[in-house]
């Protein structure tokens, strides 16, 4: 089947058997690799990426179900080719990753969560990110990656990058 896929912000045509997942197409088609498989059975997080400006499990979604929404993935966050958005650099500085592989799923949940909640509590932090394993940090220092990477949007005054990525309304 041919989709339409409106994907970080720009419409990709892409051809796909009717059972391919979104994980599917965005890795092996578009050859956006940012989106890791992890458990490939929706338990883990690691290949949640913004349906809609709404975490999702990628592994779980057809991608014939994304057809007329916005994706978004990690490769859409960043402002400007070697940048990182504010989120990617509070991850960076808190030490919010050890090996990575979670990453990218913890980041889209953060901006997911910050683009709907400017000043969360470390309880709304903790419960948003409690769908995403991470086997290496203990979670402290993602919820620390978070809650600076809102302090720094509010006084930056902007939104998060995955709020600027949602179509208008």
């Amino acid at each position: 089947m041919e989709l339409t896929l409106t994907v970080n912000g720009r419409a990709r045509r892409v051809q796909v058997e009717d059972r391919c997942t979104l994980l599917d197409c965005l890795r092996e088609t578009l050859r956006l690799t940012g989106t890791r498989a992890g458990c490939e059975h929706g338990v883990c997080g690691t290949c949640t990426v913004l349906l809609d400006g709404e975490p999702v499990r990628s592994c779980l979604v057809l991608a014939a179900q994304a057809e007329g929404s916005a994706v978004t993935t990690i490769e859409g966050v960043a402002p400007a080719p070697g940048e990182l958005s504010v989120v990617q650099d509070a991850f960076c500085e808190a030490h919010g990753m050890q090996c990575g592989y979670c990453t990218p799923g913890m980041v889209l949940t953060a901006e997911a969560l910050l683009a709907g909640n400017p000043a969360p509590t470390r309880e709304e932090i903790v419960e948003a990110i409690s769908g995403n394993l991470c086997r290496c940090t203990g979670y402290g220092q993602i919820v620390e990656a978070v809650e600076l990477a809102a302090v720094r949007l509010r006084s930056a005054n902007t939104r998060p990058a995955a709020a600027r990525m949602e179509p208008a309304k």
